[in-house]
């Protein structure tokens, strides 16, 4: 089977897809960065923007992780009709002009909600005028054996096949929690309204700004030395906690443009997932369904085949993937880096400044950090 990526940035989809046996014959990427390490990582065309591509290559898959900018709750909030995240109708453009077997997109859950899920309506309504069947499936890479809670939404869509055989052929149900582990995340850019808090994996990696500015999570590790308790993994890090090899982005571009290339990534072992259910579909699970109600808020999982829209009570936990390292172990092999001065006075204040809830020992550790890193 072979692929076209469309917003493919780094190639987590393409590099997903290639571990089930789908080949990429073509990607397309606007960012020079990125592009630059599709073009050393995969052996196939690398073309620019979407909005000059004429035409795509009849292939059975086509992917799509369009700009999540005016979707995301942090960004613009435009909708579908932004200016970034309204490029999928490029992609609709050329699906329509050269029909694949399966169409993959992803985006943000907020999708959902936003504009009473006026993205997804339309999405869906696209593919439905056209007679294509779609499901579309929340799901959380964490349940994927990566150390990062990431919560994208998924959607398949066939002309000719059932898409549910892809993304609802698996349901792990939600896990059961685990009281004390080796280390936190949390968003040391936060602290008034949220923390971001992760019970053994890090928040959900962000792009950072569009000059390059990373902004990577915090990791609280308990009991480790002074200036080391309080970290930011570093880029290599980063790249492991989206399915990546350590190095996947390193051809010269400063950190924080990295960051933003793996932040804005598909993660691999969920595009892997997905591709091996385009490949072989599943039957599907036995789990509650009922009629899909648009006036509703759009729920987390959902299909229409052959005309037929229902509501699916599936969770984001397909898998019951094992971890093969803690967070904490992850970071002690590719490095972090003591978060500075001044990003943990800031974060400190605006946290004891809230009413958050907070892990015991948690401030008291950010202090002991704050004076060490004074003293350095």
């Amino acid at each position: 089977m072979r692929s076209v990526g469309l917003f493919a940035g780094i190639g987590g989809f393409e590099l997903g897809l290639q571990r089930a046996g789908i080949t990429p014959e073509l990607l397309c990427e606007y960012w020079e960065p990125a592009s630059d390490v599709l073009k050393k990582r995969f052996d196939t065309d690398v073309v620019g923007d979407i909005c000059e591509l004429r035409s795509i290559p009849k292939v059975d898959v086509v992917t799509a992780g369009f700009p999540c900018t005016d979707l995301s709750q942090v960004g613009r909030t435009a909708g579908i009709d932004g200016s970034e995240s309204g490029l999928v109708r490029e992609a609709f453009r050329l699906i329509d002009g050269t029909t694949p077997h399966w169409v993959v997109l992803e985006n943000v859950p907020n999708m959902l909600s936003l504009g009473k899920g006026a993205a997804m309506a339309a999405i869906t309504d696209w593919f439905g005028q056209r007679g294509w069947n779609w499901a579309y499936r929340t799901v959380d890479s964490q349940h994927f054996g990566l150390r990062q809670r990431r919560r994208r939404v998924f959607l398949v869509a066939s002309r000719f096949d059932d898409p549910r055989g892809v993304l609802f052929g698996d349901e792990a149900g939600e896990p059961t929690m685990r009281s004390t582990h080796s280390a936190y995340g949390f968003y040391w850019t936060e602290g008034n309204r949220g923390v971001g808090w992760g019970d053994g994996v890090t928040p959900t990696l962000k792009g950072g700004s569009k000059i390059g500015i990373a902004s990577p999570p915090g990791v609280w590790r308990p009991g480790a030395d002074a200036g080391q308790a309080i970290a930011r993994p570093s880029i290599r890090a980063g790249e492991r906690l989206q399915g990546f090899r350590a190095g996947w982005t390193d051809l010269g571009a400063r950190d924080g443009v990295r960051w933003k290339m793996v932040g804005n990534a598909v993660s691999v072992p969920v595009a892997a997932w997905i591709g091996r259910g385009i490949v072989e579909p599943r039957p599907l699970v036995d789990v509650p369904r009922r009629p899909l109600d648009v006036g509703r808020r759009w729920p987390g999982a959902a299909s229409s085949v052959g005309g037929v829209s229902e509501e699916w009570a599936l969770s984001e936990r397909p898998l019951a993937a094992r971890h093969r390292q803690t967070l904490a172990a992850l970071l002690g092999e590719h490095g972090a880096d003591p978060l500075s001065l001044t990003a943990t006075r800031g974060f400190t204040s605006r946290l004891v400044a809230s009413n958050l809830r907070r892990r015991p020992g948690f401030v008291e550790e950010l202090r002991t950090h704050i004076e060490h890193m004074s003293s350095v």
